[in-house]
């Protein structure tokens, strides 16, 4: 279906968040949420005829510039082919971006390690470390110059409505808007999800990550690392020569506790919990901490209403697959979207919508259930969780099928 033109917003409307003329406006989408996930909706739908308005609460310079906030999102293979189609994996910078050459497992203080490469035929890496901030700037940039998506930036939604007929979103500076669909990515906290009635489960882990940046005086050879210790979880990302992301998986209480020493006490401290894996270490970043949250929506759609990203699907870390499932949700979405246009249908219409949720189940519920069953396993210290840990490790190493399985997922 064609709608009216949509002119491009003027840099000083941008500026102030597009703030809307009168109380109402009608658009075809209203995408809530303008982080990774939702800012990749709408540029999947650029070379649609449909009018789309991106709901954020945060201003327009903390989108056009957004801080680095210490994540480093593993993507896949498949993610970057879907960055890269959407024209934003060129505009991220060469020196954003660190190759993962393979990975290790390792449990507690044995030596043995779990190894994961890609096929020597591939000539691919496993994965590429992008910073967040720098995904989420490149797509901005893409969204920006579309003439027909309007960014409405420093406004949140406090109210939802919707019906097979469509959808009105309350904005709180008293704009409503009329859409034929409206798109929840706004977190795995979604207010967006609760306004529209759709429940989730949310387990709160009682553990925190702290993220940083190091330099170091051993070379990490670009391979990544997770480590499964006593009541902590390590993981070390391989940047640029000599510089690592490290995150660490401790009870809140403990991440807290390192948030607040100095620099000194902390290296020294971080450097014990690392068991001068890395060598001498200096800080080459912040701090950041980050509650571990999971989250499964009990529907990922309603009448003229679907859910994309963490507000579908909220993963634990630990895989690294959050972002890679949120960007391949909005994507199966978005194809569905297209197909119904193309078919005269409903950008709303409910069996597209079933069928979206249908696959997103499939795909993602594997991989989500088995991440929770693997937490569970190392989240536990005692002496049969710790034999289980090493039988397990041993187990996938001996066994090709396993190790090579997981490879092809994580290069898919």
């Amino acid at each position: 279906m064609s709608v009216g033109s949509v002119p491009p917003l003027h840099e000083d409307s941008r500026r102030d968040g597009g703030t809307l003329m009168g109380s109402d406006d009608n658009f075809d989408i209203v995408v809530v949420g303008a982080g990774p996930v939702g800012l990749s909706f709408a540029a999947s739908l650029a070379q649609s005829e449909l009018k789309v308005a991106v709901v954020e609460q945060n201003t327009f310079d903390s989108l056009a510039n957004p801080a680095f906030d210490g994540r480093e999102i593993a993507l896949t293979n498949a993610s970057i082919r879907t960055l890269r189609e959407l024209g934003a994996w060129d505009v991220i910078p060469a020196s954003d971006k660190s190759a993962i050459q393979g990975a290790r497992v390792l449990n507690g203080s044995s030596a043995f390690a779990l190894r994961f490469d890609p096929p020597s035929n591939s000539g691919e890496p496993l994965g590429v470390l992008v910073p967040n901030c720098r995904i989420r700037e490149a797509l901005f940039k893409i969204v920006r110059l579309q003439d027909r998506a309007r960014l409405l930036c420093g406004h949140s939604v406090v109210d939802a409505t919707n019906s097979q007929e469509g959808a009105v979103v309350t904005l709180s500076n008293g704009a409503r808007l009329t859409a034929r669909l409206v798109v929840a990515a706004d977190s795995r906290l979604s207010a967006t999800r609760d306004l529209l009635g759709i429940g989730a489960d949310i387990n709160r882990l009682g553990h925190s990550m702290l993220i940083c940046r190091v330099r170091h005086e051993r070379a990490h050879h670009q391979i990544a690392i997770e480590w499964f210790d006593h009541h902590q979880t390590i993981a070390i990302l391989p940047l640029a020569e000599g510089v690592s992301s490290l995150l660490l998986t401790l009870r809140s209480n403990e991440a807290y506790r390192l948030l607040a020493f100095d620099d000194d006490l902390f290296l020294s401290e971080l450097t014990k919990l690392c068991r001068g894996r890395l060598g001498k270490m200096t800080l080459a970043s912040k701090r950041h901490t980050y509650p571990l949250v999971t989250t499964w929506a009990h529907k990922f759609r309603a009448p003229s209403a679907a859910l994309i990203g963490d507000a579908a699907i909220g993963m634990h870390p630990v895989t690294a697959h959050g972002f890679n499932i949120g960007l391949s949700s909005q994507k199966q979405l978005a194809r569905g979207i297209m197909t119904a246009c193309r078919d005269g249908r409903n950008v709303g219409d409910p069996d597209m919508l079933h069928i979206y949720e249908r696959r997103l189940r499939l795909s993602a519920a594997p991989l989500y259930h088995a991440t929770n069953i693997l937490v569970g396993l190392y989240s536990r210290d005692h002496l049969a969780a710790r034999l289980a840990r090493h039988l397990g490790l041993r187990f996938a190493q001996h066994v090709p099928l396993v190790r090579h399985g997981i490879s092809a997922e994580l290069q898919r």
